[in-house]
């Protein structure tokens, strides 16, 4: 009987997993994790860039829409302020039904800085003072632009990006 269970226990240790085996093992989900979260951070990234560029391209074209039925654009102050894309918020969208909307469908609710899921548009809309970009930062408007900047656009609208940085060279911007 001693035989066999000795028999029994070599063969039960053989098939079981060292303590360095399992660690290895660990080391390696923890490493291919990493990969994986940085990855999909970079990739979330480039979608909040993506989105805002296109969201610059959406209000660039309702702001062009506005021009041509007032003539001009809406004015804002010299410094591109924070607050300065509320003159948008009043330009372009409506709360008055007998008012022309230049932005159908009105602002997406996260693109104002009172959103909440349990808010009518309306009321969003209401107590909104700027338009935050994919990253939660507020878009920032200028008209008349900077004269520095090329193309043909006569106003400034911009996002300084996920950093919200002062260097111009990463912002998102229309110019």
């Amino acid at each position: 009987m001693n035989r066999i269970s000795a028999r029994t226990e070599a063969a039960a240790s053989r098939s079981a997993f060292t303590l360095v085996e399992l660690l290895v093992v660990i080391a390696i989900i923890v490493i291919l994790a990493g990969l994986l979260l940085s990855t999909s951070g970079f990739v979330q990234e480039k979608a909040g860039i993506e989105r805002a560029k296109n969201e610059i391209a959406a209000i660039s074209t309702a702001l062009e829409a506005y021009k041509l039925d007032n003539g001009d654009y809406p004015t804002t102050g010299a410094d591109g302020s924070d607050n300065s894309t509320y003159v948008l918020l009043d330009a372009l969208s409506s709360t008055n039904a007998a008012d022309k909307v230049y932005f159908k469908g009105g602002f997406p609710g996260k693109m104002m800085d009172s959103y909440s899921s349990s808010k009518t548009y309306q009321e969003i809309r209401g107590s909104a003072k700027s338009l935050n970009d994919p990253f939660g930062n507020p878009y920032h408007y200028q008209y008349p632009g900077k004269d520095e900047h090329s193309g043909t656009n006569f106003f400034d609208f911009w996002s300084q990006g996920k950093k919200n940085t002062t260097d111009t060279n990463t912002w998102i911007k229309n110019w």
